[in-house]
């Protein structure tokens, strides 16, 4: 049997293969890109240390994305005399210069801090006067340097878990082309993660000790507009039972896992569940509410939450997948959550049936 292959065919492969492996040709770069993260300036001293330099401030975030149970350091960095300004739900208005910088590790043994950490990826989210650039750095198996590589990669890990449990992983780093994928609202690049409920915590400074983010932020000049504390908005963390009930750190857990695409405004909005913190419509948040489409990914299960039943719920069953074509998220993670998934089952298993 012949089989014809035409040049229309061949073309629509190429582009395919483009978007899944893109090369530093084939992508659009900001002038200010550099090929090394070091060139940036973020850090002074050993690379491998991350200590920021002046002008460069680490913050960390109430309940932070799950990614394999790989740790973070947060870095912000807004230009001389300029000012993020505060938004009430949304980003903060981060200035155009502004730098966002998030590095992915794991401690050698979650229960020995001593024993040292592999830094595995640094992600850089640069604000131009065009709109935000990701773009994704891998370290070097030395822990000298990170590279921009724009087509992603793959970096073995081994840890211990809290339990004494040995840990394997293909870590995979996102190519430039998946960093918009989940960072896209109304088809513009933006960030995730820094909201004033997300930063509304204390941190411990090296120099000024520990002090609300927020407040600090004000104080360094780099964030105006802040209304006074006891208007501010403030996220749950989702595995301190102190900060919040089942139904707001579930609630939390959502929003940042799962809302930068079930949004009206994001990719998802097509599937009708929307789990962003705001959104208060029970329908909406998958409560009885039938899947829009009832492929594989439902489970043969009837509703995206079945309260009471949890089990039986399609939000309950696509976390706790590893099956690339059902899971969710469906980038950022290969493993399970097992306490993020418990802490949403409690939520369910709560809600009235």
């Amino acid at each position: 049997m012949k089989v014809w292959i035409t040049s229309s065919f061949i073309v629509f492969l190429l582009v395919a293969l483009s978007s899944l492996y893109p090369s530093r040709e084939s992508v659009k770069l900001p002038e200010r890109a550099k090929m090394k993260l070091s060139e940036y300036g973020f850090f002074q001293g050993t690379m491998a240390d991350q200590t920021p330099a002046d002008g460069v401030l680490p913050y960390d975030l109430n309940t932070p994305l799950f990614s394999d149970y790989a740790q973070k350091l947060r870095f912000v960095q807004v230009p001389d005399g300029e000012t993020a300004d505060y938004r009430e739900r949304e980003v903060l208005d981060f200035p155009v210069g502004s730098a966002l910088i998030k590095t992915f590790y794991y401690p050698h043994d979650f229960r020995k801090p001593e024993k040292g950490r592999r830094l595995l990826e640094t992600r850089v989210l640069l604000h131009e006067a065009d709109g935000w650039y990701a773009l994704p750095y891998i370290w070097n198996d030395e822990q000298t340097e990170a590279y921009l590589e724009v087509a992603g990669g793959t970096k073995q890990v081994s840890w211990r878990q809290p339990d004494g449990k040995k840990m394997k992983l293909a870590y995979s780093v996102p190519n430039i082309n998946q960093c918009k994928g989940c960072h896209v609202r109304n088809q513009e690049i933006l960030p995730i993660g820094p909201t004033a409920r997300q930063l509304n915590k204390d941190h411990d400074y090296p120099k000024e000790g520990t002090q609300n983010q927020l407040v600090h932020w004000q104080e360094a000049d780099i964030l105006t507009n802040l209304p006074t504390s006891e208007d501010l908005p403030k996220l749950a963390v989702w595995n301190d039972p102190a900060s919040g009930s089942v139904a707001e750190r579930a609630r939390a857990y959502l929003d940042i896992n799962c809302a930068h695409c079930h949004r009206s405004e994001a990719p998802a909005n097509t599937s009708g569940l929307l789990l962003d913190y705001y959104q208060e419509n029970p329908t909406a948040l998958g409560i009885r509410k039938p899947p829009v489409a009832a492929g594989r990914g439902s489970g043969g299960h009837a509703y995206d939450i079945l309260p009471g039943s949890p089990r039986e719920s399609i939000l309950w069953h696509r976390l706790s997948s590893t099956d690339p074509g059902v899971r969710m998220p469906e980038l950022g993670r290969q493993l399970v959550h097992k306490e993020g998934v418990a802490l949403i089952e409690e939520w369910i298993s709560s809600l009235p049936r």
